[in-house]
């Protein structure tokens, strides 16, 4: 009998069950997509690599061609290994600390071509279509294509982002108002919208295998095409006029095509905690991955009815515990040495277990690894950072995508719309920075996957003229000091936010899961999967169920400030509750009852072959489907 709260009767939609194929997303058309290459004979991973290429086409605010991903995936013929899509572009050469100092820059700017890193995404998708799918390229990449080409029905979140940042696009960047606003106007929700350049750009990449002889080979050369031809060259001639950085400041980029021809996606071996019965796989230290394989550990060492997110004890366990990994995610994490054994170990657990007391603590407390203790990166509250640039990084298209919160919303279904599209957006008001975009798939045969693109929205940098779409801005993950062990430095990954999730049980992948996010994604996968692992929750149950996340740790985004014992909540988990967190110490912010967690996940048990998916119904745009 678990020690969890009995989970609420309603739930939004049903878990979805069957033995065909399943797939889930942030988009339906992605979800739509994907479902669509399984009942043509795809598998796993042709779907969501069709999928994945839509959501550059239906989800521009929120990821682009030219950002970054992570993915993890298992094979059916390799069920007992997890392995790591890095799809994280590297610094370019120019990009150093020197140069950017010299630019009087004390952080990497949130928009501009100086916080792009090398775009690797449609390499790893690629990567990936190469080696495990069985679909041509022009067919995977026929759905984007059409919805490019002929158009789809912009979301009304698009169109309030793009009104956002409406003045710095007429001001600054008149490439991306040429694009995102045709005819000086920000377009409607549910407008057909086009982009007729990056169509041409896949169109490209299909060409460029045409005269090879094997499916591989034909996909290898849409690869090279990608890092060699008129991408490279049209983004690297175009970011060298300097333009308008989320600081103020006019600055050229530093990208070159030698740093596009130079870099490549990778297939890496997973980080794996085990925990009650289950093995969790992650990206490394390069990700924020560890930070739930961390949380895992530290919480392993506790009784179930601390594990429960939806009390107060639970609740306030899960929070101070993942202040301790997001601190040591910001002091030892990085492209760099560090060891995540090291971190995961019995005697450095059971230190940080021993600081998860019955206050809320309001400190930044990183562990001391066997490397030392870290560098620790500059703690600057909001307030702080308002008070001295008197600035809102929003509107000048810093930082991360912004997906609003909600106030007052009723459940799905109701009245009341669980999301107000007119909300700013700002943490300090209850609602919730940090969106990106996410698709899993499971097909017949036991291949899963799960994966998380995101960077080069449109709000990232000016659109680049004949690609339709603009550079990435993950460098400014960096620190623009020697010491930080995320330091900025040529040919060296930022430290990303990006972490999907895969779940074995006996050898074999049994979930894969993940959330947009930023800085959240780890903590409200967390909440799932201590949910589904412990709770016993169905996937829908459990991704319905109230959700939480500390602010209590420096953002990884421009302009990188925290906010000390914070916590934000739903409304939902209960007026109780959340007296008593308060009680605890923590500074809770009400988000609403449906504004937190953009979750979504599939399964399979291997004995009897049954999937199922689930998908967030917060905001009316996330979907499963299967049968």
């Amino acid at each position: 009998m678990t020690a969890f709260v009995t989970p609420a009767a309603f739930t939004s939609r049903p878990t979805l069950e069957g033995t065909f194929g399943m797939s889930a997303s942030t988009h339906w058309l992605a979800t739509a997509t994907s479902q669509s290459v399984l009942e043509r004979g795809g598998n796993a991973f042709d779907a969501a690599v069709a999928g994945a290429f839509v959501l550059h086409v239906v989800e521009p605010h929120l990821n682009g061609p030219a950002g970054d991903m992570t993915g993890i995936f298992a094979t059916a013929e390799d069920p007992s290994r997890p392995v790591v899509m890095m799809g994280q572009g590297a610094a370019p050469a120019g990009a150093t600390i020197e140069h950017y100092r010299a630019l009087g820059l004390e952080l990497v700017p949130g928009s501009g071509a100086l916080a792009a890193a090398i775009p690797a995404a449609v390499d790893a998708w690629l990567k990936l279509l190469e080696e495990h799918g069985t679909w041509e390229l022009g067919e995977v990449l026929a759905y984007a294509i059409g919805y490019a080409e002929d158009g789809h029905p912009v979301l009304a979140r698009v169109c309030h982002q793009i009104a956002a940042v409406k003045d710095l696009f007429e001001q600054h960047w008149p490439t991306s108002a040429e694009r995102w606003m045709p005819g000086g106007r920000v377009p409607e929700p549910g407008e057909l919208i086009r982009n007729a350049e990056y169509a041409r750009v896949l169109r490209e990449l299909v060409a460029a295998g045409e005269e090879h002889a094997t499916r591989q080979e034909r996909v290898a050369a849409a690869r090279h095409e990608w890092r060699t031809g008129r991408v490279a060259r049209l983004a690297a001639e175009f970011v060298r006029t300097p333009h308008r950085h989320s600081d103020g400041g006019d600055y050229a980029g530093v990208i070159t095509e030698e740093d596009f021809a130079g870099s490549s996606a990778q297939f890496e071996e997973a980080a794996t905690v085990d925990f009650r019965g289950y093995t969790v796989a992650k990206a490394g230290l390069w990700s924020q991955g560890p930070v739930l394989l961390e949380a895992l550990r530290i919480l392993d060492g506790f009784p179930d009815e601390r594990l429960d997110p939806s009390t107060e004890l639970g609740a306030h366990t899960i929070l101070e515990t993942l202040k301790l990994a997001l601190a040591d995610r910001d002091t030892h994490y990085g492209d760099n040495d560090t060891a995540v054994a090291d971190l995961l170990s019995e005697e450095f657990i059971a230190a940080r277990r021993a600081l998860v007391g019955e206050r809320a603590s309001a400190e930044f407390r990183p562990g001391t690894l066997p490397g030392g203790p870290g560098h620790l990166p500059p703690l600057v509250t909001d307030e702080e950072f308002a008070a001295a640039h008197g600035s809102d990084p929003a509107a000048s298209g810093g930082g991360e995508p912004t997906v609003p919160g909600a106030r007052g919303g009723t459940q799905p279904g109701g009245a009341t719309p669980a999301v107000d599209p007119a909300d700013p957006g700002a943490d300090a008001d209850g609602s919730v920075r940090g969106d990106t975009c996410h698709i899993d798939v499971v097909d017949r045969w036991g291949n899963m996957i799960s994966a998380t693109p995101s960077g080069g929205w449109l709000q990232s940098s000016p659109t680049i003229p004949g690609l339709g779409f603009c550079l990435g801005t993950r460098l400014q993950m960096t620190w623009l000091d020697e010491a930080s062990r995320s330091a900025l430095e040529p040919g060296r990954r930022p430290r990303t936010t990006l972490t999907p999730t895969l779940v074995l049980r006996d050898g074999a992948p049994v979930i894969a899961l993940g959330s947009p996010g930023g800085d959240q994604q780890d903590q409200w996968q967390l909440l799932l999967v201590l949910r589904l692992l412990v709770g016993g929750y169905e996937p829908q149950q459990a991704i319905d169920a109230p959700a939480l996340h500390t602010t209590s740790t420096p953002g990884s985004f421009w302009p990188r400030t925290w906010q000390p014992g914070g916590a934000v909540v739903e409304d939902r988990l209960g007026d109780d509750v959340i007296a008593g967190l308060e009680a605890r110490g923590h500074r809770v912010t009400r988000a609403g009852d449906w504004a937190l967690g953009r979750l979504s996940c599939v399964t399979r048990d291997p004995g009897t072959g049954v999937l199922t998916a689930a998908a967030n119904p917060r905001g009316a745009q996330g979907y499963a489907a299967g049968r």
